[in-house]
């Protein structure tokens, strides 16, 4: 009786240790892998930035953004010309590791009393000895997006006092609606 029980016992021992190098191999092969996924997944939405921002007709006037899920990035936000929706699109399309883009960019309609709305409200912005340093770049960092007077502002600014001016200064403006303060502060969003 007792050699069955060691006969038993070692049996036991012996698939216990047949399986845990597996139990420990799997989890430890998973979280190089989430890394791995983590880090292309990061790599990915580097990309997508970069090619949005190199495109051509891509202006303060037009707010474009994205979400990258695995291998398929959704595109959102609006744009005034029809062409850049689809600029963006076949750019986003041409980058390795997309598998699909769902394209909801809305266009803007056309509209003369929109343009005007649009040329004021930059002047006000940037053309203000405060927020003038944001136009600085190629890219200036507050986009304006006017929709039938209705006016959103986007982007990044440095401090809630910027923040506040901008949303003053594009209020002011004659035949706007209303006002839709987007932008964030710098560093905020990081806590």
């Amino acid at each position: 009786m007792r050699t069955t029980l060691d006969v038993a016992g070692a049996s036991t021992l012996a698939l216990a240790m047949l399986f845990t190098p597996v139990a420990i191999s799997a989890r430890t092969q998973g979280e190089p892998r989430q890394r791995n996924d983590r880090k292309m997944q990061e790599n990915l939405t580097k990309e997508v930035r970069h090619q949005l921002l190199l495109l051509p007709y891509y202006s303060v006037f037009d707010n474009l953004m994205f979400k990258v899920d695995g291998d398929r990035v959704t595109l959102l936000g609006q744009v005034v010309r029809p062409t850049l929706k689809s600029d963006a699109e076949n750019a986003v399309k041409s980058i390795e590791g997309v598998s699909s883009v769902d394209n909801q960019i809305e266009v803007l309609p056309v509209s003369p009393m929109d343009d005007q709305i649009r040329r004021a409200v930059f002047r006000a912005i940037y053309g203000d000895t405060a927020l003038s340093h944001y136009g600085m770049s190629a890219l200036p960092s507050i986009h304006i997006i006017v929709k039938n007077g209705h006016v959103t502002i986007e982007g990044v600014v440095d401090s809630e006092g910027d923040k506040n001016l901008a949303n003053i200064r594009t209020g002011s403006v004659p035949n706007v609606f209303s006002v839709t303060n987007n932008l964030v502060v710098a560093g905020e969003g990081k806590k």
